[in-house]
């Protein structure tokens, strides 16, 4: 967990905290598997990026240490067809000194809240790389359970990887007719 002096608070993310999330992002683009983007996002890109999740009224949270920008989850639409439209992707990054510290507990529990509030049915989550053990752990302790991998569908930083798919009900069974 965190230092038990730190105060952790998760809430809304602003058009402001996007300089932030894009910081954590490009860490994660320029050193980690967990994106397979390999050019970072200029910081108009991640405001049109946070604006589309705002926009469509999805949940996009940050978590925030001491008054600090420690991490930040959002769910996205899984795909644009109009059959997916109760389906969401989510998206869980950490700034690397929150690792470990409950902060990403915390982030996916409200994130999963928010997302069963709304008219939601299912959550996936596409975890890139196999060996991302912390975020498989993650979503495994939320109740996703792992659908399947997609062997060898990136390549980044000179290896292929793998991307493993996990899936989650978000509630009962019930008609959208």
């Amino acid at each position: 967990m965190h230092e038990p002096s730190a105060r952790l608070a998760i809430r809304d993310a602003a058009e402001s905290d996007v300089p932030a999330i894009a910081a954590i992002y490009a860490g994660h683009v320029l050193h980690g598997t967990a994106s397979f983007e390999e050019i970072p996002p200029d910081l108009d890109e991640m405001i049109r990026r946070y604006r589309e999740i705002r926009d469509s009224d999805r949940p996009y949270l940050v978590a925030e240490v001491d008054g600090r920008l420690a991490g930040y989850a959002y769910a996205g639409a899984y795909r644009t067809r109009t059959a997916y439209r109760f389906t969401l992707e989510d998206s869980i990054y950490l700034d690397p000194s929150s690792a470990g510290k409950g902060v990403g507990t915390r982030l996916m529990a409200a994130l999963i809240e928010r997302c069963e509030a709304g008219p939601w049915r299912e959550i996936v989550a596409i975890i890139g790389d196999r060996a991302n053990e912390p975020s498989i752990a993650l979503h495994r302790k939320f109740g996703f359970v792992h659908v399947g991998t997609l062997r060898n569908v990136g390549f980044k930083h000179g290896r292929w990887l793998d991307c493993v798919v996990m899936q989650r009900a978000l509630r009962r069974a019930e008609s959208h007719g």
